[in-house]
């Protein structure tokens, strides 16, 4: 699949040149394949452009300027389309593709299939996952901190118990702790 970026090189607007910029900057830097079609210098390719991009989407004027992004015959977009795809982290379903091996890509509200429990399928598991590392952190520096006052024999039962109470509580309650931040920052 070719994504096609339409622009016009001869562009008298520098707003149109920004935003062409911007799009093709873009698709290089995170390395997606594209053409660029001159609306400028080819009749043929002007004519296309406006012929493919769907009525409801052509301005008042009924004729639609650069930047617009088609994958192969399937139009994806204007530069405002762009911008908020790539601005809500779904550029690649915006583009029709699918995302690189090993990124973390936010599905949009129409892909996105909600559990019971709030939680987003496929991500459910690393959130567990997630939780469950830090709860055996917590129960590790828990252990830590007891060994640690176990150590100390110079004080009185009473005053090691009280310790031992003291660091239980801290460790559950950093444990409450990184379990609500973990259950936020997944979210």
């Amino acid at each position: 699949m070719v994504i096609k970026v339409f622009v016009a090189t001869s562009s008298g607007s520098i707003a149109i040149r920004k935003k062409q910029q911007e799009v093709v900057g873009f698709l290089e830097a995170n390395k997606i394949d594209f053409k660029e079609f001159d609306i400028a210098g080819d009749e043929d390719n002007r004519r296309w452009m406006r012929e493919n991009v769907p009525g409801e989407k052509k301005p008042q004027n009924g004729i639609p300027l650069p930047p617009q992004i088609f994958n192969e015959e399937q139009y994806c977009g204007d530069f405002d389309s762009f911008f908020s795809a790539k601005e809500e982290n779904i550029i690649y379903s915006f583009l029709g593709l699918a995302p690189p091996p090993g990124s973390k890509v936010t599905k949009s509200p129409k892909e996105a299939s909600s559990l019971p429990n709030g939680d987003v399928a496929g991500e459910a598991q690393s959130n567990t996952e997630g939780t469950e590392k830090a709860e055996e952190s917590g129960q590790h520096e828990a252990q830590k901190e007891g060994s640690e006052d176990a150590g100390d024999l110079t004080g009185s039962p009473e005053k090691n118990e009280e310790e031992g109470e003291t660091a239980t509580e801290e460790a559950l309650g950093e444990d409450s702790m990184v379990r609500s931040f973990m259950t936020i920052f997944i979210n």
